[in-house]
Parts: structure tokens; sequence; C-alpha cells
């Protein structure tokens, strides 16, 4: 389910950014171009936790 509402709230806000974005250039907006960015960035939403450390790093004391 979590994968789901990720990805649904990134097409929406991906093609929000992309209808103003466009709008403000000047271009035409594209439902394809929106849609292919929105599945890139849902699926660059599930690769970063997995690279990110799970848990502050430790530091050892210098005394």
């Amino acid at each position: 389910m979590k994968y789901f509402w990720t990805f649904f709230w990134t097409f929406l806000l991906v093609h929000m950014m992309t209808y103003v974005v466009s709008s403000m250039i000047g271009v035409k907006y594209e439902f394809q171009t929106a849609t292919i960015l929105s599945v890139g960035m849902t699926i660059l939403l599930f690769i970063i936790p997995m690279i990110l450390p799970e848990g502050p790093a430790e530091k050892e004391s210098i005394h």
C-alpha cells in the first residue's frame, strides 16, 4: 500500500509541477512526459532510503 500512495502523490505533484513550469516558460503541457518523470521520481524515492545509512554515525571520543 505504501508503494501505491507514494506513486499516487508523486504522480500528482510531478504533474502539477510540470504544468506550472511549462506554463511559465510558454511550452505545451505534455502528459506523457510528466508521467515518465513521475515514475522516475517514484523509483528514485524508493532507492534513496536504501543508500542512506539507517542511524546516526557513532562517534568515538578521543579522551
